[in-house]
């Protein structure tokens, strides 16, 4: 009687759960169409208002292009010469190490000898004050290292001089006197200053490592390996080559380096430990087959395909970078506020995975930006753990758990925010929108923590469930849309 009355019960929750499949399809489908044709209906109808828009290439007659991101716009038109220097790099990478069975130290100076020349062109004579700085940081911890007040003399020196290349905006060769002034006339192509807060995390992550590589380990690798499906299959995951101490002559000068500047990763990342680029370096990552890498360079140009068609076709980014939202409906902006967002996780999705490829190629394996796509955020936290995934392992490895992790939640992520805010830029409205999604984190954490102790009783229960679940993840895109359009206002940063 028992067992019939719980099967008829399993059949109708099935058949509930169909039904409520079924009209979320539907939902979806109905949204989208009316979005994307009022999409095209406000591109058509105020293009002649917008800035930024280009001839661009596709139908006939060639429409309109939205070229109005600085951003993606230096990033597209370099696309063809940053694909054509990574090709040389690393086919140059694969063939000596083939031929010379270079490991570690010779493969770290032969990343070096390309990355300078990369650097030579980026920053000219300004390569100077990034050897400067990286090599005051190495001195700092190889002499510091074992001291207790280590981790506050890094932090303390890194942040210095994160503070000083802002405020001085990259510094003058005539502050060392009239001698090298003429230096000023050979600064490269692209601001150093920007680039290296990229290097200052990267300083910090080999002084760490190198500091816990002196102290006994407190990861467990065979317990890892019996959990990690990629080590199990013989494979080294991402999570066993960053927290496995690399041998301490990798330690070296020229590794440290070779790990700042490395040319792959060195404009927008991904971030990517020491230990793992170090032991990477020494024998590359068995991660991704040859199949595996082509497989996800295929999946870029399939996102690239899909860019220049959006761009070609909605052109919600001009909308913003003109202002010509605020003269539309609520409902307009809406929506413009909701591509402007999609816009700029497709940006940022090829810009790093592009990088990344490139980095794959090298035999090094970096950890993966956008793991999901926004839409699929719910919540601010998976927001924030996905938009810069690589970014996001750096803190919880070199602050959030230092700082006590999840014991300290609630003050932790003050001290987070308000560093991911000045490691972009010192300005205000950087630090407000830090301390403004901090408040809405912590109720969020609070909701979460007293929804994990519930348990649906029955099927409606389980409904209202996933429909306040959903509600909330309505709620956190919609908040997020008002900062991707203000975000036009704020400096460009990867």
């Amino acid at each position: 009687m028992n067992t019939s009355k719980n099967n008829s019960k399993s059949k109708f929750k099935q058949k509930q759960n169909k039904v409520e499949l079924l009209l979320l399809i539907l939902y979806v489908i109905g949204f989208y169409i009316f979005c994307i044709h009022r999409s095209l209906q406000l591109s058509r109808d105020h293009f002649s208002k917008l800035r930024g828009l280009h001839i661009g290439w596709l139908f006939s007659p060639p429409r309109l292009n939205d070229a109005s991101d600085d951003q993606w716009r230096n990033f597209r038109t370099n696309l063809p010469i940053l694909s054509l220097v990574f090709g040389i790099f690393t086919l140059l990478a694969n063939i000596f190490r083939k031929l010379f069975h270079l490991r570690a130290r010779g493969m770290s100076f032969f990343w070096l000898f390309l990355s300078l020349i990369y650097l030579s062109y980026l920053h000219g004579a300004c390569i100077l004050f990034i050897f400067l700085i990286a090599s005051s940081n190495f001195l700092l911890v190889k002499i510091f290292a074992r001291a207790k007040y280590f981790t506050f003399l890094l932090w303390i020196f890194n942040l210095g001089f994160l503070f000083c290349n802002r405020i001085y905006q990259g510094y003058s060769f005539s502050i060392f006197g009239e001698y090298w002034e003429y230096l000023d006339n050979f600064r490269g192509t692209f601001r150093w200053h920007i680039c290296f807060n990229l290097v200052v995390l990267r300083m910090i992550s080999f002084g760490y490592d190198y500091h816990w590589a002196h102290q006994e380990s407190r990861f467990d690798q065979e317990k890892h390996i019996q959990r990690c499906h990629v080590c199990k299959s013989g494979k080294n995951c991402y999570q066993i080559l960053q927290e496995r101490n690399a041998h301490i002559n990798d330690y070296s000068f020229t590794t440290y380096l070779s790990y700042l500047v490395f040319a792959p990763l060195y404009i927008a990342g991904p971030i990517i430990s020491f230990n793992s680029f170090a032991s990477q370096l020494d024998v590359p990552q068995n991660h991704y087959s040859i199949k595996e890498v082509i497989w996800y360079g295929l999946r870029w140009v399939f996102g690239l395909c899909l860019m220049e068609l959006m761009t070609h076709l909605f052109y919600f980014n001009a909308f913003a970078t003109s202002a010509s939202w605020k003269m539309l409906s609520p409902m307009d902006i809406f929506i413009i506020g909701y591509g402007v967002i999609n816009f700029m996780w497709l940006k940022f999705f090829l810009i790093w995975r592009f990088f990344r490829f490139c980095s794959l190629i090298a035999g090094i394996e970096a950890p993966e930006n956008m793991p999901k796509c926004v839409n699929n955020c719910h919540d601010l936290e998976s927001f924030w753990k996905s938009w810069h995934a690589s970014f996001n392992k750096w803190i919880v490895r070199y602050m959030y758990i230092p700082l006590g992790g999840s014991q300290r939640k609630l003050l932790n992520i003050w001290v987070i925010f308000t560093f991911v805010a000045v490691w972009h830029d010192l300005e205000w409205k950087l630090l407000s929108w830090a301390w403004l999604t901090c408040l809405f984190f912590v109720p969020e954490l609070l909701v979460k923590s007293a929804t994990n102790a519930f348990q649906a009783k029955g099927a409606l229960d389980g409904f209202i469930f996933r429909e306040l679940r959903a509600a909330g993840g309505t709620i956190t895109i919609t908040c997020l849309m008002p900062k991707a359009i203000s975000s036009y206002s704020l400096p460009n940063t990867m």
